[in-house]
């Protein structure tokens, strides 16, 4: 029988923490192996191999892994695809095929292509994104198994060696043959219920250009991005002598036992005249603008103690795989309901934004790990390891990076698409848009470091608050207080705001009665060219490119305000599968955020020719020959997307020898 098709799930043990350090290090310990394997072949029954006592799969599943042509399901499919390249060369190296050009680390992997994610699936049409609770949500017939977490600990994981357990530290299936027949039920139920996922999906299927994008977004992670060892390494060394200095200093001046502990540092406060309910971020910053003497000195290294910066350059040790890289940092579909990617592991989405004038020079010094030189050179020792974070990803010996980013992508793609036109002029003009905005809101000229450029923070903080329907509320989240605005000065912010951006706010409530009017009648309408479908319990989105944003099971309700509103089921703050309110504002924000995702990634195809390692919100890293042209990058980024003709983009870029923000 020709093998056109597999729905397949692994279990696997390993001496790695994969939740710490990420699939592809995970598998590249020598003590990762595969347990268990459930698999389908051409929709049939779900038949089990059981690696542990030699139970291997016949060839043609193993040629089947390996061929492209071959559809090949799992939920979360990066696992298995990782899992059956490690196995694939180690025990199979005659059917292995990697991929890639010379010298790419892509070669260490299966080719995406073939590859298929119910995950994504699920992602797509807006479902959570785990099969658990994605079989919950469609209320399947054949559940994943609730047994699998307390199974997965005790046969995929170490185990703590115990007289009891005669002191294994590796629990097998003959030391528990119950448990074990429990575990491989737990295995083919997970197949059958990502084949019950893709049958009740079928309906609405993922369109091929997302599927070449999952591919596109499957060799970036493959190739990862390289890290400076010797960096990493002096970082944590010096962060954990600065903790000690800095609680030393902060034990001397209180005399607490462990002015680390909130408890205590609290009460301390308190008998000082500085009470306060809370140590976070923002609150020891607002405690510190009238704290002065001891209180002070005390607050400044409490800040300084409670930087995290450490934090990623462990998680960048931990994922690193033997040649230095970390792979899989970015989630496909991470946030579905724009489709954005977002970051795994690492979180390249929120490193610290580096400012020094000396980076060079000062992550010279930290990799030399002298304390003494580094604290006495620098302030604060956790400052500057903040700031080097971004410097810790380097390209690989003889190459540099290329960094481009769009310029101002996502306030252009919201005037197009709402028909603002002295935006889209001020664009084309190559004015400075928050200038731009300022002038705008009070009828002025605002020129940065010029007349009246005071207004232009202002037109800033409005343009990056109200394009969504936000008010007050949004200009104090985005710092508006400490900005030195007063509460009464932000209402007409916002007013001006709005009167100078009278399509926007028309678009909004546009692409409200567009999508009420959907839901109600159950037919298609469209605001300027963007289309709003309701069938089958779902609300579709269709965006320019054709990619749609879907609404699980829209419904027209009354919300606080007493006004009529759309509610949808998601996964909400609560992690729970619940009702969601959203508004046009709301689904503005979601239109245009896709639209940016989805420019993009039609610049990351136009750059296939790229090595592209990594990319963050709106920017790629580029690991480039030395002779490649920034130029000619951004170019070809900033070429305009064919199903959204007359949008003005452009990309900027810089190359430089470790990253960094320019």
């Amino acid at each position: 029988m020709e093998i056109e098709k597999m729905s397949l799930d692994y279990e696997s043990f390993s001496d790695q923490d994969i939740r710490k350090c990420g699939a592809y290090r995970y598998w590249e310990s020598p003590a990762s192996r595969i347990l268990l394997m459930g698999v389908s072949v051409n929709d049939g029954p779900v038949v089990q191999y059981d690696f542990t006592r030699g139970d291997l799969p016949p060839d043609d599943i193993l040629r089947a892994l390996a061929d492209p042509k071959v559809e090949k399901w799992a939920f979360n499919a990066s696992f298995e695809r990782i899992a059956s390249s490690t196995w694939l060369r180690r025990h199979r190296p005659d059917i292995f095929k990697g991929y890639g050009p010379p010298g790419d680390s892509t070669g260490n992997y299966l080719d995406p292509e073939g590859w298929k994610c119910s995950m994504v699936w699920s992602a797509y049409l807006g479902l959570p994104l785990s099969l658990d609770a994605v079989g919950k949500a469609l209320h399947l017939t054949e559940q994943k198994m609730t047994e699998g977490r307390d199974l997965i600990r005790f046969f995929c994981i170490p185990c703590r060696p115990t007289k009891t357990n005669g002191y294994r530290t590796v629990n097998r299936p003959e030391d528990a043959p119950e448990k074990w027949s429990t575990f491989c039920a737990y295995n083919i139920r997970d197949v059958v219920t990502e084949m019950g996922v893709k049958d009740r999906l079928k309906k609405y299927p993922v369109p091929d250009s997302v599927w070449d994008e999952y591919h596109m977004s499957e060799r970036i992670n493959d190739r990862g991005v390289l890290i400076d060892k010797k960096l990493v390494d002096s970082a944590i060394i010096l962060d954990d002598q600065s903790q000690q200095d800095l609680m030393g200093q902060m034990r001397e001046i209180t005399g607490l036992a462990n002015p680390n502990s909130p408890v205590q540092l609290l009460s301390w406060l308190k008998e000082h005249g500085c009470p306060a309910d809370s140590l976070g971020k923002k609150q020891v910053a607002e405690l510190l603008k009238t704290a002065q003497g001891e209180v002070k000195d005390v607050l400044l290294l409490r800040q300084q103690a409670a930087k995290t910066s450490v934090k990623k350059y462990i998680a960048m040790k931990s994922a690193a795989c033997s040649d230095g890289r970390i792979r899989g940092m970015t989630q496909f579909y991470g946030a579905n309901r724009s489709g954005r990617f977002s970051g795994r592991i690492v979180q390249l989405q929120n490193l610290y934004r580096n400012s020094m004038p000396d980076l060079a020079e000062a992550r010279s010094l930290v990799k030399t790990g002298d304390y003494e030189a580094v604290n006495i050179i620098y302030d604060s020792v956790p400052q500057v390891l903040s700031e080097l974070i971004r410097t810790a990803l380097i390209p690989k010996p003889g190459m540099k990076f290329v960094v481009a980013d769009y310029s101002s992508v996502e306030a252009r793609c919201l005037a197009f698409l709402a028909g603002e036109q002295h935006t889209i002029d001020a664009f084309a003009r190559g004015e400075d848009l928050y200038c731009a905005t300022a002038s705008a809101m009070f009828h002025k000229p605002v020129v940065k470091h010029g007349v009246n450029s005071e207004l232009r923070q202002r037109g800033k903080i409005a343009t990056l608050a109200c394009g969504y329907g936000g008010a007050t509320g949004a200009l104090i989240s985005m710092g508006a207080r400490e900005m030195g605005l007063k509460d009464d000065e932000l209402q007409p912010i916002v007013d001006a705001w709005r009167r100078a951006n009278p399509h926007i706010v028309r678009f909004w409530h546009d692409v409200d009665l567009a999508a009420k009017t959907a839901v109600r009648e159950r037919r298609t309408t469209s605001v300027r060219g963007i289309r709003f479908i309701c069938e089958s319990g779902m609300l579709f989105i269709e965006l320019p490119s054709g990619r749609r944003l879907s609404y699980v099971k829209p419904r027209l309700g009354i919300n606080r305000f007493g006004s009529e509103s759309i509610t949808y089921m998601n996964v909400g703050q609560t992690k729970k599968w619940e009702r969601t309110e959203t508004f046009g504002g709301k689904l503005v924000e979601n239109i245009t955020q896709a639209v940016c995702r989805d420019i993009l990634c039609y610049a990351m195809n136009t750059l296939k020719d790229v090595q592209i390692v990594a990319h963050v919100h709106d920017e790629i890293i580029a690991e480039c020959p030395m002779d490649a042209s920034v130029d000619a990058i951004c170019e070809k980024m900033g070429r305009t997307p064919p199903w959204i003709p007359g949008l003005l983009l452009r990309a900027d870029g810089y190359e430089c020898e470790f990253y960094m923000k320019d």
